[in-house]
């Protein structure tokens, strides 16, 4: 599967677990780690278990299975390793605290727009 859409897929996903304020972030020409960052959040930290669980679960129904899932005993921030995909899960206040969509300011953002999403 093509990087881009496995992050819009994933996008979608965690959508159904009503995961708040979904940003994908495109850093493969400013980093070597990977290709697409996804940012979430959740309300509590049960929630961002459930997103997690459910994330993981949908990606290994569609043959993607995490390289390594860190956080998830917590819920604060679970961090899924797809490879050309890392996916971060944040309870909201510790998001804000980190604040990554800071720290990568200069990553152009791929629009999540549901129109645009159909015409992938």
């Amino acid at each position: 599967m093509e990087t881009l859409n496995k992050a819009l897929l994933a996008s979608e996903i965690i959508k159904e677990r009503k995961a708040i304020n979904p940003i994908l972030f495109e850093v493969g020409k400013l980093t070597s780690i990977t290709d697409y960052f996804l940012i979430a959040s959740g309300n509590s930290s049960r929630q961002v278990q459930a997103i997690s669980r459910h994330l993981s679960r949908r990606m290994r129904e569609e043959g993607l299975k995490a390289y390594g899932v860190e956080g998830e005993q917590e819920g604060h921030w679970i961090l899924m390793d797809y490879g050309d995909l890392v996916i971060h899960i944040f309870y909201k206040p510790v998001r804000e605290f980190y604040d990554l969509e800071g720290l990568w300011i200069e990553a152009p953002r791929v629009d999540l727009d549901e129109d645009r999403m159909q015409k992938v």
